[in-house]
């Protein structure tokens, strides 16, 4: 962690970044007064082994902590006045099915946790959506709708899957890693994106929209590796718009911007290993 703050600080110095010295670690008070109705919920129990999942209702709760292995009804509406915890372990599959999620807060995931939220379908000639599936797993024309008023942070966890929704604030996603790909896809993100310290399967930052800076540093796929054996694992980074910096250190084994003529839009410096992911 130390080792981070210390490169995060010395990218801020280098860039001339206006990011805030906390601007990871809590969320904007934007939720309004508290909603004395609302009651706190915790989901247990489920097996994500075998598939077996407890579904969280439609419902209006005060907060959600996620202790088993957990997903949504289908179409579900869920308004969170606080905030959404995924525990050390646990599991949310908010990205299967359809659903509309309000956070009037953070959406945190522990160490090992699987964290995944938004489905959408494909646009036409592209696999840059992640369409929902139905009861039989296949896929539909369906799609959520999920805002975070807050932050998405992640510290550890085995899996992230962002798909479609917006983020009021950021998304830091600090260190794990597994056996799932992790996809960061078509989101709006009103602060700054960082990735950094992960080890996942594989990674892709695509179509995203991004008001401040994308940052990611130490990421290191293993796609490459059995069983899967790519044997060419790319990381992508490919038709963001970044209002700020698109900055890259560290990445591996290679990096490419997607197909031939599409780039990433960067209002500020695309730098290290994206320097050449953008329009000449």
């Amino acid at each position: 962690m130390k080792h981070t703050t210390r490169l995060l600080l010395a990218v801020t110095v280098i860039t001339g970044l206006a990011v805030p010295v906390g601007a990871f670690s809590g969320g904007p008070a934007m939720a309004g007064p508290p909603d004395t109705a609302a009651m706190a919920y915790t989901c247990s129990g489920g097996d994500f082994a075998t598939g077996n999942f407890t579904s969280i209702p439609t419902g209006n709760y005060a907060s959600i902590t996620v202790t088993g292995a957990c997903n949504v009804v289908p179409g579900a509406q869920i308004n969170v006045v606080g905030s959404v915890s995924v525990a050390a372990g646990a599991v949310l599959d908010a990205q299967s099915a359809p659903s509309t999620i309000t956070v009037g807060r953070n959406v945190t995931a522990a160490k090992g946790a699987l964290l995944g939220l938004g489905c959408l379908p494909n646009p036409p000639g592209h696999t840059t959506g992640h369409p929902c599936v139905d009861a039989s797993g296949n896929p539909t024309s369906g799609h959520s709708d999920i805002t975070v008023d807050g932050n998405v942070i992640a510290w550890g966890a085995d899996t992230v899957l962002l798909n479609g929704i917006t983020v009021e604030g950021n998304v830091a996603l600090i260190g794990g890693g597994g056996a799932i790909p992790w996809s960061i896809k078509t989101n709006t993100i009103g602060g700054n994106l960082l990735v950094t310290g992960v080890t996942p399967d594989w990674l892709g930052v695509i179509v995203n929209k991004v008001a401040g800076n994308v940052i990611l540093i130490n990421v290191h796929i293993t796609d490459g590796l059995p069983p899967s054996n790519d044997p060419n694992p790319t990381i992508f980074v490919a038709r963001n718009q970044v209002g700020q910096n698109l900055i890259c250190f560290g990445l591996g084994p290679a990096v490419a911007g997607g197909f031939p003529g599409e780039v990433n839009v960067v209002g500020g410096h695309a730098l290290g290993q994206c320097a050449n992911l953008q329009p000449v």
